[in-house]
């Protein structure tokens, strides 16, 4: 049976834009409050629509943020990674959790109950603030979000996402760098608004420059990263192949 893993030490809450500024007893205190919980590659963490009663931060592994629209259509929000918090603003949604939460690979996480996290704010009020200053970053970066789906062509969409994916989770791979976890072309599409035959086209013609190689089995390798960025810098872009 999975041994629980061992209580990190508390400098890992020093690191969280929740706990930021807070002193070495606070921390410890942070930290004795929540417990740790192993992960199992495809564990639904929590659901859309239910109400904020947990916070988290990864230890290990990665997890799935998507959100089911009106419609039905499915759209990833974000990949959380190592020592990437989420949930906690749901706490003060009334809507409750705005996707589900889903681990894409086994791992393990720190998780403090809604009642535990305001009894720590009460004990630390410096962490109700950097709540509020959490709040309005994420509204700042959902109205950015907002901007690039309605602005921008979908290859700049599909190449700032890709180098987004590289820079949280990036990994040497042979000659190029690899996302470093399982990533199918559905993935890419929802986080960009756009069609799987339109991310399965532009990856093949980026694959025949050498851009890329892959996008099959989840696994996805930039061969050049300078080429993709050049793809969202307007005075190095090749002409539109369509939209």
């Amino acid at each position: 049976m999975p041994q629980t893993p061992p209580r990190p030490d508390a400098d890992i809450l020093r690191r969280q834009a929740l706990f930021a500024g807070l002193g070495d007893d606070a921390l410890r205190d942070a930290m004795a409050a929540g417990r740790v919980r192993l992960l199992a590659r495809g564990d639904r963490i929590f659901v859309q629509g239910d109400p904020g009663t947990t916070c988290h931060v990864l230890l290990a592994g990665r997890v799935k943020i998507q959100q089911t629209g009106p419609d039905g259509r499915q759209s990833v929000i974000a990949f959380i990674g190592p020592e990437g918090m989420y949930g906690t603003l749901a706490m003060f949604l009334k809507s409750g959790y705005p996707g589900d939460a889903v681990a894409v690979l086994d791992g393990s996480e720190l998780v403090w109950s809604a009642e535990t996290m305001r009894g720590l704010m009460l004990r630390h009020p410096a962490i109700a603030l950097n709540a509020l200053a959490m709040l309005g970053s994420r509204l700042h970066e959902l109205q950015s979000r907002l901007a690039e789906l309605s602005t921008q062509r979908v290859e700049d969409r599909l190449a700032r996402t890709i180098l987004r994916l590289v820079e949280q989770a990036g990994s040497p791979s042979g000659s190029g760098v690899a996302v470093g976890f399982p990533l199918t072309r559905q993935d890419l599409a929802e986080m960009t608004g756009t069609t799987v035959f339109t991310v399965s086209r532009l990856l093949s013609t980026w694959e025949e420059q050498g851009i890329v190689e892959g996008g099959h089995r989840q696994k996805l390798v930039i061969l050049d990263l300078p080429g993709l960025r050049a793809l969202v810098e307007p005075e190095r872009r090749p002409p539109s192949g369509g939209a």
